[in-house]
């Protein structure tokens, strides 16, 4: 453990230059890229793919199977940022579109495609995915 993170099986995952806060769990089987910044707190569940780029907030939960994209041609290397801000819940197997900020609080379904951002304190589900009513 190194500042109370817990990564399981890290010799499973792929761990390159990322900066990670503390009190973090990441579970087995998880892509993590270079320039990853992840938070205080945040979890990650098993098989989650978390490319180059991406930013996660303090009190994150991802998923397992969570799926993050950076290029919105690939492979043209036009990697594009994504930002997931605190407190926010992607459910299993959901996929995040590069370029998208996903507000705090906000909670995604399972298996939901998310083509657009996202206001803090909502509900959205769907492919593509759409706000709850």
């Amino acid at each position: 453990m190194i500042n109370n993170n817990t990564i399981w099986h890290k010799e499973l995952s792929t761990h390159l230059d990322y900066e990670i806060g503390g009190n973090c769990t990441i579970h087995s089987h998880t892509w993590i890229g270079d320039n990853v910044v992840i938070g205080s707190n945040v979890k990650i569940q098993a098989f989650a793919f978390i490319p180059d780029g991406v930013v996660l907030e303090d009190d994150v939960f991802i998923g397992p199977g969570c799926v993050f994209t950076n290029d919105k041609r690939p492979p043209s290397g036009n990697w594009t940022k994504t930002l997931v801000k605190k407190g926010a819940s992607l459910g299993a197997n959901s996929t995040i579109l590069p370029g998208i900020t996903i507000g705090e609080n906000v909670v995604v379904g399972a298996g939901s495609v998310i083509t657009k951002d996202i206001p803090d304190g909502e509900t959205w589900f769907g492919n593509p995915g759409r706000k709850y009513e």
